[in-house]
């Protein structure tokens, strides 16, 4: 019965929309594919899918996420693509100029013919199941996508969107080659107040936990609604659990019966950029490389893209390719080329591979394609063992150069010698303090005393340095021997703001040097003297958390810029560098707001940041007269394990968060496997579904939900259970 609706569905979806492509053969075919696959939808939406094979459950997989947020989806494929501007008109073409350097369809369409029959046989099923939900589903209407070819699969393969690419300045690019001043973005300068992206991972070992099973903390601090959690199973041993990103068919971050994996951004340099020495002769463009003059690449890049009235048009731009990368702007009468890693394949192999490894030398064995370029991993398993990783993707260079400022194309020492071994990145495999973590700092405080030394590694394994999540994370895991997994679940939101227990000492020095008839002295004794009683924690009624987190805000706006020019980070420019002056300043400024904003200076934290979400939409429109719900966790910038990135928005006085926690679990690997999570939200992007918004009390109050890992987990919470198409 399920076969033939799916067909009847299909076939009646050709008569309604043709131009979606599909033949009456494609979707008899597809009908057939999905009799090998089962959705299970639990009572919170979520999709356990099932599949004969590997690649059915991909096809299973990619459809429940079409159903779920299709334009999501198409989002992140008009991203990879480089063809925003096909929707979204002239303000994204230098985004799709940016992509098009890097990502040739013709290139990934003989990349796709060469690849090894078993991926290609996951990219034809991930093609097939967006193919289905679009042929079965008329209502849904693609902004530019109508058909999903195998090949795109290739131009997506990192789980977090944008990834190394999206490091090249686009102001930059478009000055270089739209011939213009373009002025820098302040969060290209750093004058912005950005919520920090990446992760926290944590794994424990046997040893530090009372029932002796290893602990994983999963907690991706991305923009909201960035992920599908799902669980993926097949005949042939896929049986993983967790977030999938919009559009891609593996598990990003997430667990199996025996294994878990958590990716946080890495501060190693694996991108640099070399300053060409560009010749004109006879005609044609150089580079000078040693003793010799190479020929520049040049070739042309079309990028279509709407107009105002609707109709298509196109840009199309001369670009300029070195051996060592696409150049992509121009300093200092030089024009400085990108290299980076492009390795599609392996990078989709290996993100799918890892999701099967049952320990951590299977995981390990899947790392040695060495086609992760830019996260640590955190790992533990069910046979007790924990590791810090490194990105395996990193070239071999000389230590002599600075790498994170442009190096001299022309010195043929400067090029990259090859990728380094595994084992000559840092890592900490099961140390004796039983715990491993990681919050997108350096590598050198992974396992506290046992952590990897900084002398022992080139400078360019790492460029992030430490963090004042790192030093919050270190402090709870210090000397504890009595982890569960509740104890975890505590430890991830814990509300100590461990960059404040730094900074204001500073504030409080400077107001005590201030003359008793300067002004300053009466009108901020009151706003001082609350900052040096708080405890340094968030609480929704915490008065405190507002005004510290508006003056460290203030600060930042000048530190940041600076700090970035200086080379160090904000933090610590912040605390060492910003004078008496700019702290006093950035107080008068953070009262001046809140009682602007709020009548009073004295406002209850959750009063301030909120938890909305009124409709679908990717870019939200946030309004204060609308409900939202109260979030105590601040932005991990201040040093809060629990991340909510959030600011005022337009038309709107309260914060409103955007980013930061996102998908978060705990795991405990023992016998039998166990879970539990929160997504923020809900797992559907359409606003008449019950799972658009109702995890998001739960994801307010850190009370994460038991998952359904295995089939009698299910029991007494199904909703659904169907076919693709049925």
């Amino acid at each position: 019965m399920h076969r033939i609706v799916a067909v009847v569905l299909a076939l009646a979806a050709l008569v309604a929309g043709p131009a979606r492509g599909a033949e009456a053969g494609e979707a008899q075919r597809w009908a057939r594919r999905a009799e090998a696959v089962t959705i299970t939808r639990d009572d919170w939406g979520i999709a356990h899918v099932r599949g004969a094979t590997d690649a059915d459950a991909v096809f299973g997989a990619i459809y429940a996420q079409a159903e779920d947020d299709f334009a999501r989806i198409e989002a992140n494929y008009l991203f990879a693509l480089g063809r925003q501007a096909e929707a979204e008109g002239e303000k994204a073409i230098w985004a799709d100029l940016r992509m098009k350097l890097f990502v040739d369809p013709a290139d990934l369409k003989a990349r796709y013919a060469a690849s090894p029959d078993w991926l290609k046989a996951l990219m034809d099923a991930w093609a097939d199941g967006l193919n289905h939900f679009l042929a079965t589903h008329p209502q849904v209407k693609p902004r530019v996508i109508t058909r999903f070819e195998p090949w795109m699969a290739l131009s997506f393969t990192e789980g977090s969107i944008g990834g190394d690419i999206e490091r090249v300045s686009v102001s930059e690019l478009e000055a270089f080659y739209g011939g213009r001043t373009v002025a820098l973005t302040e969060d290209e300068t750093g004058a912005r107040f950005r919520e920090p992206t990446g992760s926290n991972g944590i794994a424990i070992a046997p040893s530090n936990t009372r029932d002796g099973h290893a602990l994983l903390l999963i907690n991706p601090h991305t923009s909201f609604f960035f992920r599908s959690e799902l669980q993926m199973t097949s005949g042939e041993g896929l049986n993983a659990y967790g977030a999938s990103t919009w559009g891609q068919f593996f598990i990003y971050q997430g667990f199996n019966d025996s294994a878990g994996w958590m990716h946080t951004s890495s501060g190693v340099d694996v991108i640099d950029e070399f300053a060409e020495t560009i010749v004109e002769k006879d005609g044609g463009l150089f580079y000078r490389y040693g003793q010799e003059l190479r020929p520049v690449q040049v070739r042309t890049v079309v990028v279509p893209y709407r107009t105002a009235d609707g109709a298509m048009a196109e840009r199309r731009f001369t670009v300029y390719r070195t051996h060592h990368g696409p150049i992509v702007r121009e300093a200092d009468g030089k024009w400085i080329s990108v290299a980076l890693m492009f390795k599609p394949v392996e990078a989709l192999s290996q993100s799918f591979l890892r999701t099967k490894a049952k320990d951590l030398a299977g995981f390990l064995e899947v790392a040695a394609l060495r086609a992760n370029s830019s996260n640590n991993t955190l790992f533990a398993d069910a046979k007790g063992e924990i590791a810090y990783l490194h990105p395996q993707f990193i070239p071999r260079r000389d230590d002599r150069f600075d790498y994170t400022r442009p190096v001299d194309g022309a010195d043929p020492a400067t090029d990259w010698q090859g990728l380094h071994e595994l084992d000559e990145a840092p890592r900490a495999v099961s140390p004796p303090n039983g715990w491993v973590v990681n919050t997108n700092d350096w590598p050198y405080s992974a396992a506290g005393p046992y952590s990897p030394k900084r002398a022992d590694f080139p400078r360019y394994m790492d460029t992030a340095g430490e963090n004042p999540r790192g030093v919050h994370a270190e402090m709870l895991l210090r000397e504890r021997r009595d982890f569960t997994l509740d104890g975890l679940l505590a430890a991830a939101y814990d509300p100590f703001l461990p960059a404040f227990d730094r900074l204001l000492p500073t504030l409080s020095a400077a107001y005590r040097a201030l003359p008793a008839d300067d002004p300053q002295k009466d009108r901020l004794a009151a706003p001082v003297a609350l900052l040096e009683g708080w405890d340094r924690r968030w609480a929704l009624d915490s008065a405190p958390t507002s005004l510290a987190v508006f003056w460290g805000e203030a600060l930042w706006a000048k530190a940041g810029p600076a700090a970035k020019r200086a080379g160090i980070s904000a933090w610590d420019y912040m605390a060492e560098r910003s004078t008496p002056q700019d702290r006093l300043a950035a107080l008068d400024a953070a009262v001046a707001r809140l009682q602007q904003d709020f009548g009073d200076w004295r406002v209850p934290w959750g009063e301030i940041n909120r938890f909305q979400r009124n409709d679908g939409a990717i870019v939200q429109t946030f309004d204060d007269a609308r409900p939202s719900i109260p979030v105590p966790f601040t932005s991990a910038q201040w040093g809060s394990l629990a991340s909510f990135g959030a600011r005022r928005y337009e038309g709107a006085k309260r914060y409103y968060g955007t980013s930061g926690n996102s998908f978060v679990a705990v795991v405990e690997f023992g016998p039998r496997v166990r879970a539990r999570a929160v997504s923020a939200g809900g797992e559907s992007g359409d606003p008449a579904s019950p799972h658009f918004n109702d995890q998001a009390q739960r994801y307010a109050d850190g009370d994460l939900r038991p998952v359904y890992f295995h089939p009698d987990d299910l029991k007494g919470h199904v909703e659904r259970v169907y076919r693709p198409g049925a």
